[in-house]
Formats: structure tokens, C-alpha cells, sequence
């Protein structure tokens, strides 16, 4: 009864935020507008339960965290499908943990628990499988008598491995013998030393965490993986040597590259989270993959969260200004129009995340059905909106005038000749706005000059999408991804600019308005951007909106036939065990 209570408040939108486990994959479940998913633990999911949860709702924004992703999340990070950022620094005071990789052996064992011992230290024993747990608690107590051990593993009875856990915290044992139960959420930092039997056995993933386990003060920790000779395999080999060699903190980032070199990247379309990518070897397999993703996504403009207005008199600003410190003040929505201050809140919050005009414009029209015309203030801070979602969709980062010759400057650091290409041959007569001029610095041109697109002339589409100057020599390439990282680097940074004479705007892309300080007057220019700037973004959204509807189907057709497939399987089994009954 209280499941169904609960998930009729998500399905109804009563509950803002959701923590859950796999319990929220379930096809009972509903969400009334799901707009963010955080993934904690990413390596330990599967593939279908994350396109089962993004399923769930479209537009789902989906933030992934791991210390070690899995060779398919870290492919698709490295080859630009989704965007990674790492944190390496760590904690004040750490220390790498010392690891050793060695043949099992008793005697080592030994050495470790009583070095530890002797700095009045405890140790984390950890061993692959439940039933090797009788074994290694004897080997323990034979090496080490008066060794106080304690057990912790999942089919213990309900709460008793936690209050083993908790007993060992407190100091009440020695060594605690447990399974990867300890990988994650354990956190003591008396255990600097961690020994792991069987290590052949475990994932680089798993190895990772478990070392991550010990080295939690300011004392040196140490972990020691113990292999059996006749049982190790040649990936398992590189895996041990990948952790003898990864040592340095924050290195999970580098633990999970050399998972992806060992198993390789698995299948981007499919349901295999690894896979060898040997046959062409990993470097030329992932040059060959972001070769094809750019020709593939004519329009994989960076995403800006937030672009700069920076026109006198703050026009095309939407910044919100606080008079009273402690008090909501809302910017777009005045109080005489909705004067409850959390639904204005929520209302603007709405308003200022729109993804397109179009939404935008589904946003006020519900305002008018619920709360009547819209007021003249209301409706002028509303093509400030309309202005940021056109900039956000075309990639701009900074608006401003020059002062010498009263052009607007619109930056687009992520801008190139392919992408305007692509959008003008979605306008009409294949053309750019008129009044829009694009320009293109010559290291991102066709030309040895720097290119100029002039509006409402006629361009030839098919010299702008075939760029000469990047072949199939390697150093280019490597070029090419290193300008996209650049530009996301200024894009992040466009917020604190405050002038346009703090860059040097000659060396980006960009869009420019000619004469539009001069020309148009103060309060209008905001007007006159939009006018240019709708069609080359309704462009850009609605390209982006198909392509995720293809997707989705691509997903809904993929998840079709694994289950045909499943199915088959089940019933090629059902038969054989039937002819196997009926030959009895």
C-alpha cells in the first residue's frame, strides 16, 4: 500500500526529487515531467537499465557518476557523444596507497595483518566468492591465532552485516573478512591496509573500489593483490599490472582508460558494455569514430547554458537583481500578475529553461489560460527569453556592440563553415537571413583568408561542408579535437566577460549584425536579433528534436528484438527439454 502511495505522488508530480534504486526501472513506474537523471555508481548498472529509465520520460537530461566508468560510458565520453569532466584532486593530507601484486602466499599474508597491527591499525580481507570465506577465516587463524576476525558478506541475515561493519568500526576486531559488499560506502579510516585473495578473479572496476577502501587519513595505506599463477588469464594479468602500475590519487579516470584498452568499447547502438577493439587497435578505432561522428552530426553545436548580453542599457539581459538580501526577486513575471511568489518562482524557473521559442511560447500561452492577458512588462521581458533560447540554440556564448563601428558581435565559439552550412540549406532559398553575416578566422575557413558569409546571399553549400583542410593525417585531426576542447573552455568562461575589448574577437567564429547600435534604436535591438536569429534556430531545434525522436526508436525497435530474441532462446530451450522428455 505504501508503494502505491508513493508512486502515485511521483506519477502526479507531488514529489520533486526521487531516490531510488533498480526499483525505479519498473514498468509501474511514472514520472509527470522528469527532467534530470543522476546515475550514482554508473559501472554497476547495465545497459538496458539506463535506456530503460531514459525511456521513461523525453528530455531527459542524464549526469553520470564513477570513480571507474564502464569502457562504454569512458567510449562515448572520449569520442565527444557525451561530455566528461574529471575531478583529480583529492582530499587534503592523502597519500597514494602502495600497492603490491604477488603470488598468493601465506607468510606475505602474515607480514601485512602484523605490520599493520603494529601501528594499531585494522585490515579489510577480501575474497571473490561467499563460499571461500570458511577457508580464508581458517587460513587467518592459523597464521595469525590471536587475530580477532569478524565476517561481513550479502546473505547474511537482514541488518547483520552492517552490524559487523559497525563492530569492526568501533575497534572490536582486528581483520574484517568480507565479499565486495565493502566496495562501496565504507569509509574507516583506522583500515590502511586492504589484502585481496584471488584478484584474478575481480573486475578492474571492483580492484579500483576496493583499493579505494584503505588510504583514507593521512597514514600510508597499502593494498596487496594476491593471484593464483594457474588461474590467471591474459586480460586478468593486464588488469593486476594496469593497478600496479595506476597507483597515483584521482587515477580512476586513467584505470578506466586501460579497462577500455584491455576489453574494448563494446557496441554504442547495442547492449555490450565491452568489447575488443583489437582487430584495428584502440587508437585508429577511435579516430575512425570521431571521423564518422562529425559527418554524422552536421549540427553538434556546444551546448551553452548560458549566454553573456552585454548591450547598453541592459537590454537582452535577463539577469535577476536581489534589492533585499534574503528575499526572492524575480526578474520576467511581476508580482501583480502572479502574486503567489513560489508559483512566480517556479513559473520564471520554467520560462528561463524553455529548450526552444516554440516551448516558450506553449509556457505564456498557459499563462493567459490560467492568469489572463499578459501584461506590456511582461510581454517586453519575454523577447529577452525568446533572444537567450535563439543564442543558446546557435551556440553563442557573448552579445555585444562594437563601439567602433556600431556592428553586434555575436561569438560562437564552436561555430564552423559545416554547421552554417547545414542550417541554411534548411531556409528558405538556401540562403542565410539577410542581415546576418557569419564570419569564419582562417584556421577554421576553406580559404587561407578569413571567410565571410554574407546574409541573404546565396552560398555555395557544398565548399562549405567539405573542408580541405582536414585530412587523414593524424596531427589534423588531433587539431581538430583540440580546437572543440578550446571552445568549450571559452564558452564556460563567457560568463565573467564584461566588454567585448576583453577578448580578441577576431580569432572566433561569429555572427555580426551590421550597424545594429547605429542604426536601431535603444529598446528595439532586441527586436532586430530576433527577426535574424529565429529561423537559423528553429533550424537547429528541430533538427535536434528529430533526431532524438530517431533515437528513441532506434532504442524502443533495439529493445523489440532483444526480447524477440529472448523469447526465441527461451522456446529453442523449452523444445529441447520437451524432445529430451519425450526420448526418456
Amino acid at each position: 500500500k505504501k508503494g502505491r502511495e508513493l508512486r502515485a505522488a511521483i506519477a502526479s508530480g507531488e514529489v520533486d526529487i526521487v531516490v531510488g534504486t533498480h526499483a525505479l526501472l519498473s514498468n509501474g513506474m511514472s514520472f509527470k515531467d522528469l527532467g534530470l537523471l543522476t546515475i550514482d555508481e554508473e559501472q554497476r548498472f547495465g545497459v538496458n537499465q539506463k535506456e530503460r529509465l531514459k525511456l521513461i520520460c523525453n528530455c531527459v537530461d542524464v549526469l553520470t557518476l564513477s570513480a571507474t566508468p564502464i569502457p562504454r560510458t569512458l567510449q562515448m565520453s572520449l569520442s565527444g557523444i557525451r561530455d566528461t569532466s574529471t575531478i583529480r584532486s583529492p582530499p587534503p593530507m592523502r597519500k597514494p596507497t602502495i600497492s603490491y601484486v604477488q603470488e598468493f602466499d601465506e607468510m606475505l599474508i602474515k607480514d601485512a595483518i602484523e605490520r599493520e597491527l603494529a601501528r594499531e591499525g585494522q585490515c579489510y580481507y577480501v575474497v571473490p566468492r561467499i563460499s571461500q570465506l570458511t577457508e580464508a577465516n581458517e587460513m587467518l587463524e592459523r597464521i595469525c591465532p590471536s587475530l580477532r576476525v569478524i565476517q561481513a558478506h550479502g546473505r547474511m541475515a537482514r541488518g547483520t552485516a552492517e552490524d559487523n561493519v559497525a563492530s569492526f568500526a568501533e575497534g572490536n576486531f582486528d581483520v574484517l573478512l568480507a565479499t565486495t559488499v565493502i566496495e562501496n560506502g565504507v569509509d574507516i579510516p583506522r583500515v590502511n591496509t586492504i589484502i585481496i585473495q584471488n584478484a584474478q578473479a575481480f573486475g578492474m572496476s571492483t580492484l579500483y573500489q576496493l583499493r579505494g577502501r584503505v588510504g583514507r587519513s593521512d597514514l600510508q595505506a597499502y593494498a596487496y593483490f594476491f593471484h593464483k599463477n594457474d588461474a590467471i588469464t591474459e586480460q586478468s594479468a593486464m588488469r593486476l599490472q594496469a593497478m600496479a602500475d595506476l597507483t597515483e590519487l584521482g587515477s580512476g579516470f586513467d584505470v578506466a582508460n586501460r579497462d577500455l584498452e584491455i576489453r574494448g568499447a563494446g557496441s554504442l547502438l547495442g547492449t555490450e558494455q565491452s568489447g575488443m577493439a583489437a582487430k584495428v587497435g584502440f587508437d585508429l578505432y577511435m579516430r575512425m569514430l570521431k571521423k564518422s561522428i562529425r559527418q554524422l552530426r552536421g549540427l553538434d553545436l556546444p551546448v551553452v547554458p548560458r549566454s553573456n548580453v552585454i548591450l547598453p542599457a541592459g537590454e537582452g539581459s535577463i539577469e535577476a537583481v536581489t534589492e533585499v538580501i534574503g528575499e526572492d526577486e524575480t526578474y520576467l513575471i511581476p508580482e501583480s500578475y502572479i502574486p503567489d511568489a513560489k508559483e512566480r518562482v517556479r513559473q520564471e524557473g520554467a520560462a528561463r529553461l524553455a529548450e526552444s521559442t516554440q516551448s516558450l511560447v506553449e509556457i505564456t500561452n498557459s499563462w493567459r489560460g490560467t492568469n489572463g492577458p499578459l501584461p506590456a512588462e511582461l510581454q517586453n521581458n519575454l523577447k529577452a527569453l525568446h533572444l537567450h533560447t535563439c543564442l543558446r540554440q546557435l551556440g553563442i556564448d557573448v552579445v555585444g556592440l562594437d563601439e567602433s563601428t556600431g556592428d553586434c558581435i555575436l561569438r560562437s565559439p564552436g561555430l564552423r563553415p559545416r554547421h552554417w552550412a547545414m542550417i541554411c540549406s534548411q531556409l528558405p532559398r538556401g540562403a542565410p537571413p539577410k542581415g546576418l553575416d557569419v564570419l569564419f578566422p582562417a584556421r577554421f575557413s576553406f580559404t587561407k583568408d578569413d571567410t565571410e558569409i554574407t546574409g541573404g546571399k546565396k552560398i555555395d553549400l557544398e565548399e562549405l561542408l567539405i573542408n580541405p583542410n582536414y585530412s587523414d593525417e593524424e596531427e589534423e585531426w588531433d587539431a581538430l579535437d583540440e580546437e572543440e576542447v578550446e571552445a568549450m573552455k571559452e564558452i564556460s568562461s563567457a560568463v565573467n566577460i564584461k566588454s567585448l575589448s576583453e577578448i580578441e574577437i577576431s580569432n572566433y567564429p561569429r555572427f555580426v549584425v551590421k550597424k545594429l547600435g547605429k542604426s536601431v534604436k535603444e529598446g528595439s535591438r532586441v527586436d532586430a536579433l530576433l527577426k535574424v536569429l529565429l529561423p537559423p534556430s528553429k533550424v537547429v531545434f528541430e533538427k535536434q528534436q528529430r533526431d532524438k525522436e530517431k533515437a528513441k526508436v532506434a532504442a524502443e525497435l533495439r529493445e523489440k528484438r532483444e526480447l524477440i530474441a529472448k523469447q526465441k532462446k527461451e522456446q529453442e530451450k523449452l523444445g529441447a527439454r520437451r524432445m529430451g522428455y519425450t526420448s526418456y
